[in-house]
This record gives structure tokens, C-alpha cells and sequence, in this order.
């Protein structure tokens, strides 16, 4: 796959890019992931990094039982329940994608999501190589 981010330095520094161009490869879509625990049954209730941590580590084995991996992820969208976890987020977010492979990334405040102890859910669709 071939990928080309378009990004300002300001962008890069927020850990995404606003257009990504991908040729060839298969497309995968991710569906909403949440952690309202760890993956060893620890309550991340009322950790916002936690379950942020969380959702990338199980977005990185979903990516790997697909065939791919974080870097080739091309464009996701975050919702978070409270505006002020946006730093909080992009920190997070910084520490799984290298700078030349950030997504394209939009991020969202919502009054709750699908669970009462989710903090954060992320989608995500990714372009493997080919196979």
C-alpha cells in the first residue's frame, strides 16, 4: 500500500493528519471499540487515559488478527465524554502512531456512550497491504 499524509506541523504536533491518500491494499473497518475494563478484568471506571490506553492496545490485536497493525490505520473518529480529556486524548494517541503514519482524526464530545462507564470509543478503518 502506498500512503501519502498531508499534514502541517501543528497537526503532526496534535498527532493527526487532516488527509491521508492510500493506493492499493485492502480496506478493514473497525467498529467502535470501548474499555471500561482492562484486558484483565481491572474497572477502568472513571480513568479516562486508561481506557483510552486500553482501546489502542485492543485496536492494535484487532489490526493484528486482520492482518495489519496501528500504522495502517488511515482515518478514525474518537468520542470522548468530556471536552476537557482532548489533551488527554492526543497525548495518548501520540504513543501508538509514529508521525509519518498518524490517521486522519476526527474527535467528538457526546453526552454518553453505549455504556454508563465509558469515558471514550473510537472507530477506525485501516488499508492492509495486499495479501
Amino acid at each position: 500500500m502506498k500512503r501519502t499524509q498531508y499534514a502541517s506541523d501543528y497537526q503532526k504536533s496534535r498527532s493527526y493528519a487532516p488527509a491521508v491518500v492510500t493506493e492499493g491494499g485492502r480496506i478493514a473497518w473497525l467498529a467502535g471499540i470501548l474499555a471500561t475494563e482492562d484486558e484483565n478484568g481491572r474497572s477502568l471506571t472513571n480513568d479516562f487515559r486508561g481506557q483510552v490506553h486500553c482501546v489502542f492496545r485492543k485496536m492494535a490485536a484487532q489490526m493484528e488478527e486482520v492482518g495489519g497493525t496501528l500504522g495502517d490505520i488511515v482515518t478514525m473518529t474518537g468520542y470522548i465524554t468530556e471536552v476537557s480529556d482532548n489533551s488527554d486524548f492526543v497525548d495518548v494517541r501520540k504513543e501508538y502512531f509514529q508521525q509519518d503514519q498518524y490517521p486522519a482524526s476526527t474527535l467528538v464530545t457526546v453526552k454518553a456512550l453505549n455504556r454508563p462507564n465509558a469515558l471514550v470509543e473510537i472507530t477506525a478503518t485501516a488499508v492492509l497491504p495486499e495479501a
